[in-house]
């Protein structure tokens, strides 16, 4: 079932390039990064319960950058984020997606219910102020854009997908309107950020896609293998507007223009949800 609370993506691992050992880490390697990965998980564990707020803040960044570096990935920005409050929209490809976002500035990410399960990391996004949506019941979306925008009102960053699940990068799903309803009803700006990956050779590439059946910790282990994968996040122009189906539209438009996805072959331009 397909709908507009409930979207899903025809990406799966057909659309990942096939494995070449002569582009990944070796063995030792591989198993340093993962070991200083999962050290970094239980220090950012206890750095989020133990650190006051302020502290907290800065701190935040630059551990979720360490964990880039840790999986060996180079992050790329291009732009800013203006200090405040406010919406922040992109695509999505990976839970890596929220990792780079992190970089950028604290936020509070939507994530849907399942994500509280998650090893490690569904305890951590817990702790940093995740607001969970259940995407299993449309009767819960009106009481979730009330809760997106209280947040916004009380100064929250907030980041969204608004597709809903991933995509491979190279296709992209329609960005559903719900969440820009939410910050019109706020008052909050709006900024899309736009998200892409390059391998080794300097090429866009789908290789950390999170797609299908893969488990979390399968997709860790696929990312961490790679060898010289960079992250590029781009900050595009606030949004305008006060109709939430042209804003999904100016903010998806916005973020293909920079990664060159196409609209998924499911997903009809013209689609849009409530």
């Amino acid at each position: 079932m397909n709908h507009s609370w409930m979207p899903e993506s025809p990406c799966g691992p057909e659309c990942l390039p096939p494995r070449d050992p002569g582009t990944e880490v070796g063995r030792l390697r591989l198993a340093m990064r993962i070991g200083i990965t999962l050290g970094l998980l239980l220090i950012g564990s206890a750095m989020v319960l133990g650190l006051p707020s302020p502290l907290r803040r800065r701190a935040v960044p630059k551990w979720f950058r360490m964990l880039l570096r840790a999986l060996g990935i180079r992050l790329e920005v291009d732009g800013t984020l203006r200090p405040g409050g406010g919406l922040i929209v992109c695509n999505h490809v990976s839970w890596l997606d929220v990792v780079a976002l992190q970089v950028l500035t604290p936020m509070k990410m939507l994530a849907k219910v399942e994500v509280r399960s998650w090893p490690v990391l569904g305890s951590l996004a817990g702790r940093i102020g995740t607001v969970y949506i259940d995407r299993d019941r449309l009767s819960a979306l009106p009481g979730a854009v009330d809760t997106i925008a209280d947040e916004l009102r009380a100064g929250a960053v907030i980041g969204t997908f608004p597709e809903g699940t991933t995509w491979c990068g190279s296709a992209s799903g329609t960005f559903r309107p719900a969440v820009f309803q939410a910050a019109l009803d706020a008052g909050a700006p709006m900024r899309p950020v736009a998200v892409r990956f390059r391998d080794g050779a300097g090429k866009l590439t789908t290789a950390a896609a999170f797609l299908g059946d893969a488990s979390l910790a399968d997709s860790v282990f696929s990312v961490a293998r790679m060898r010289g994968l960079v992250v590029e996040v781009v900050v595009l122009p606030e949004l305008t507007g006060t109709d939430r189906k042209s804003l999904a539209r100016e903010a998806q438009a916005a973020i293909t223009g920079v990664t060159g996805a196409r609209l998924g072959h499911d997903e009809p331009a013209e689609a849009v949800a409530a």
